[in-house]
């Protein structure tokens, strides 16, 4: 990956206007609702206005190469778990939270270096990346014991071992994805799937929801709003084939299964915990969207099954 590549990549091209076009279209829809039917706007035009500019940065980082991405995805993971660390009440112990932060940037240097002994093909040290966890479940294990205290310790472990694992870790698999061969199709199928199956669950879930899908979770979510979106998801593989040639049907399937359910099953993972909190955003860093990690916990679960999928049936490297 690289500014070079990145200009002659047939995939970045693509999905490039394939985008384009998406944004152009929703604007141009926005404004006939707005200046022919009278209808109230505002929200979403906030929204999408915040949509071009997540496209905007997402693609200068991908097109800037491969260490920019690493980087970028690891940038991203700090702030959602900071954002994570405060709704929770995690940020008053200042080691645990630092902690989670230590583990995120070893998960970062995991995907940016190789291994040392050349055992593993290609950027990105694989065997210590998946081995980062054990070492900081270790670490977060650890603190208490330095500290010599007991009482409140397992609420602070549990949540900087979820917040390290469920943010750090599962999102970090979408920066590991930049060392395949495969780095374009793979790492903008991945990003523009899951935005269009959200988006595709929130307008089916408007215009046919009627039966909740986990009432006491995410009460604005429907079963039809799901159905919708999975189709999409079930969809996208086949039409976007030319993110991945070499995919199968059954790869193609594993794909849709894995963005379709995987991604509305990162949703509702952390609405379970918004709710126990008692908040509804994580942030309001984007506006219309919420925070940071509202805004990509579709990815937390899609991108470390895609990534192991695909590197189940095809050397990533």
């Amino acid at each position: 990956m690289s500014p070079q590549i990145a200009l002659s990549d047939p995939v970045f091209r693509a999905y490039f206007w394939i985008v384009l076009i998406f944004l152009a279209i929703a604007g141009v829809v926005l404004g006939v609702l707005r200046l022919v039917f009278k209808k109230e706007t505002a929200s979403m035009f906030k929204t999408y206005w915040s949509w071009i500019l997540i496209a905007g940065i997402g693609f200068i980082v991908v097109f800037l190469g491969r260490i920019p991405t690493i980087v970028g995805v690891t940038f991203v993971a700090i702030y959602a778990l900071r954002e994570f660390a405060h709704v929770s009440g995690l940020y008053r112990d200042f080691w645990m939270t630092g902690a989670g932060y230590a583990g995120i940037v070893s998960v970062g240097i995991a995907s940016l270096i190789s291994n040392p002994r050349g055992q593993e093909p290609g950027p990105g040290w694989y065997g210590f990346f998946v081995a980062v966890p054990a070492f900081v479940i270790a670490l977060i294990l650890l603190i208490p014991i330095l500290r010599n205290r007991a009482r409140g310790e397992l609420q602070r472990i549990s949540l900087a071992i979820v917040g390290f694992v469920y943010i750090g870790w599962m999102f970090g698999h979408l920066g590991f994805l930049a060392n395949a061969r495969n780095a374009y199709g793979f790492i903008c199928y991945i990003i523009f799937a899951t935005a269009l199956t959200d988006v595709a669950a929130f307008t089916f879930g408007k215009i046919f929801g009627r039966h909740p899908l986990r009432s006491e979770i995410s009460p604005n979510k429907t079963w039809e709003g799901a159905l919708g979106a999975f189709g999409v998801a079930m969809i996208l593989p086949w039409l976007l084939r030319f993110s991945f040639p070499f995919f199968g049907a059954w790869q193609l399937i594993l794909t849709g299964l894995i963005v379709g359910i995987g991604g509305q099953l990162g949703d509702l993972s952390i609405s379970v915990i918004k709710r126990d909190i008692g908040t509804k955003d994580m942030a309001a860093t984007i506006p219309g969207h919420g925070g940071i990690l509202d805004r990509i916990d579709s990815l937390i679960y899609a991108a470390p099954l895609f990534m192991h999928m695909a590197g189940y049936y095809y050397p990533l490297r």
